[in-house]
């Protein structure tokens, strides 16, 4: 038997009980409802509670078996290919600056109106 046929035979089984836990738990809570009441008794209530507490927690257990089955099945995301470019000016300041007049003076339009234009 694989790993794989085995952790699912393992999920199915763990997922199974811990339903059979809830439902079964639920008749007991229904039923603990019931000598709380007609009992009246302060221990009877604390019982209540603890029952409760741990349906609450088989919930929360059936929950995390999800997530973690989730989590071993999820294909690993791949790295998104993008492709980026990193430039790099290697020179002096001085060397920068007439660089960016230079590349400015091309692309700069004169709107100033002149005077023979009129």
């Amino acid at each position: 038997m694989r790993d794989s046929d085995q952790f699912a035979n393992d999920y199915e089984y763990s997922r199974e009980t811990l339903f059979d836990l809830i439902n079964k738990g639920r008749d007991a809570l229904e039923e603990m409802i019931a000598v709380a009441r007609e009992s009246e008794h302060p221990r009877a209530f604390e019982v209540l509670s603890g029952m409760m507490k741990n349906m609450a927690d088989i919930n929360d257990k059936l929950m995390d078996l999800n997530k973690k089955n989730r989590d071993i099945n999820e294909q690993p995301k791949q790295a998104q290919v993008g492709t980026t470019n990193n430039n790099l000016f290697i020179g002096s300041t001085t060397d920068l600056q007439r660089f960016l007049q230079a590349q400015t003076a091309d692309n700069v339009i004169d709107m100033t109106p002149r005077l023979d234009d009129k």
